[in-house]
């Protein structure tokens, strides 16, 4: 088993070759994006206006978002932002929220049109292509905030999951006020895992997708309001998924 938190991104794509995961810490993303606190702060301020999920099937409102879709030409490392479409799983990823397509508010331009933004989409694109050679990647972007209003938030309420796709990207951009949410990484086909809990915010976890599943536990308020903020990236060649 592999350190946590590699010391540089060298490691990583060993990491995700040898064990099928691996952490990237907040302060070695936040210099390879050339980003300081303010500017990653700035562009994290948009999670504060997110709408509510409208297809939650567990009778659920502890779930905002908004979704968009991007290419990366991994050769000139060269990102472009595609019309806006529907999010899709099939139900053998996703048997809560499978099978049917799913439309969510797109990101805001400033967003997407963010330097950050911009070179961490390229960037992680471009190491993951050191794992698997892709000449494009076809990339979605989740901005979730998951709230306790009700007492309770499920960052994933399908439970253990595969999302079907080469490789995810999750971000911690702020714990406030919660406990739980604890993160857990198994190997699809043996007994092995880990636990941790991501509390940076901009730590990153990265999976290979087709090697192992991956969940958070619920989260609980430690005060009136607490809430979980990620960003999920999928990676996956070929294509977006659809029906």
């Amino acid at each position: 088993m592999q350190a946590l938190n590699p010391t540089s991104l060298d490691q990583v794509p060993g990491n995700l070759r040898e064990q099928g995961w691996s952490v990237i810490s907040a302060p070695l993303l936040l210099d390879w994006v050339h980003a300081d606190a303010a500017r990653a702060k700035a562009l994290h301020a948009s999670w504060s206006d997110l709408p509510a999920d409208p297809h939650l099937r567990d009778g659920g409102h502890y779930r905002f978002r908004r979704h968009s879709c991007f290419t990366l030409d991994t050769a000139r490392a060269q990102l472009t932002q595609t019309p806006h479409r529907a999010h899709w799983q099939p139900v053998t990823y996703n048997a809560l929220h499978g099978g049917f397509e799913r439309w969510f508010e797109p990101m805001h331009d400033a967003v997407c049109q963010d330097p950050m933004w911009q070179a961490l989409l390229t960037q992680l694109g471009t190491l993951l292509a050191q794992v698997k050679p892709v000449d494009t990647w076809y990339i979605e972007a989740h901005q979730f905030r998951v709230d306790t209003t009700g007492g309770i938030g499920r960052p994933t309420p399908e439970g253990a999951h595969r999302d079907g796709v080469d490789f995810v990207a999750v971000l911690m951009l702020e714990r406030h006020e919660v406990k739980g949410g604890e993160t857990r990484v198994f190997e699809a086909d043996g007994p092995h895992g880990v636990r941790f809990t991501l509390q940076q915010p901009w730590g990153t976890l990265l999976l290979d997708d087709a090697r192992v599943i991956h969940e958070s536990t619920p989260i609980q308020p430690l005060g009136e309001h607490g809430w979980r903020d990620t960003l999920v990236l999928t990676f996956k060649q070929g294509g977006f998924q659809g029906p």
